[in-house]
């Protein structure tokens, strides 16, 4: 066979080739459309569900915030009744605060003559009593009618500072004392130490423990006392200021009064 008539049949058997081929690149073309659709679809439907997905999310969180602002309403709403509670009680206590207030004022016209009364006997009472710390009880009863007369203080501390006057006054029955003054002995002022014990005996001594007296409430004056009491009443004045243990003290007391 001659070269040209091989190169003929190699010409038409690739013709031949084609023709058979044919069909199949065609189907080969077909099938990756199919496959690229199919993937379209495939993507569009993830892309909606991913929507949807988002939708849904969407609407819960709404749902939830929706549920959040009904708890907050509703215990809004029980916090109010609450307050209006708290204001109608309220009111109700202006009430009797407006009523107690009237009150107060009745008590006060009536309390401050009774007050007056009470520091006009005290002032009564320390002067006839035996004349222990006269200037002390002397100056808080004049702070007393002072304090009466001032307009910035309530009516309830003036009746707590006389109250507390008459309950120091009170003390002095029960306590023992020793402090320092002067007394005037022989024509001559002299520097005492006083010995105090309740209101049944008020006794001196001098400093050089060489003079010593008591009061004697029945004749209103100092009696002079003998050198037989001048070591008790200085035992006397080591127990009142604590530097000896309290004990038994021999020292003239008056008689009480017959009743």
């Amino acid at each position: 066979m001659s070269p040209r008539s091989w190169m003929s049949w190699l010409v038409a058997g690739s013709a031949i080739c084609a023709l058979l081929l044919l069909p199949f690149f065609a189907m080969a073309q077909s099938l990756d459309q199919i496959l690229n659709a199919q993937e379209r679809r495939i993507r569009l439907a993830q892309e909606s569900q991913e929507r949807v997905d988002a939708v849904v999310k969407q609407t819960r969180s709404l749902e939830d915030q929706y549920k959040a602002v009904l708890k907050e309403i509703e215990g809004l709403e029980v916090y109010n009744t609450l307050l209006q509670r708290q204001v109608d009680n309220q009111k109700l206590q202006l009430v009797d605060l407006e009523d107690s207030l009237q009150q107060v004022e009745v008590i006060n016209r009536q309390i401050v003559p009774i007050m007056t009364k009470m520091i006009e006997g005290l002032e009564q009472f320390v002067s006839l009593d035996v004349p222990f710390l006269v200037d002390e009880r002397g100056e808080r009863i004049a702070g007393l009618w002072e304090l009466m007369e001032r307009q910035d203080v309530t009516v309830a501390e003036k009746f707590r500072k006389v109250t507390e006057a008459f309950q120091i006054e009170n003390d002095y029955g029960r306590t023992i004392e020793a402090y320092k003054g002067t007394l005037e002995l022989d024509g001559a002022t002299r520097q005492v130490d006083f010995l105090r014990i309740g209101r049944i005996a008020l006794l001196y001594q001098t400093e050089d423990g060489k003079i010593s007296g008591a009061w004697d409430q029945n004749s209103g004056g100092w009696q002079a006392l003998g050198n037989e009491y001048k070591n008790e009443i200085k035992f006397g004045l080591q127990i009142a200021r604590k530097q000896k243990a309290p004990d038994l003290l021999l020292l003239p007391v008056a008689a009480p009064e017959a009743g």
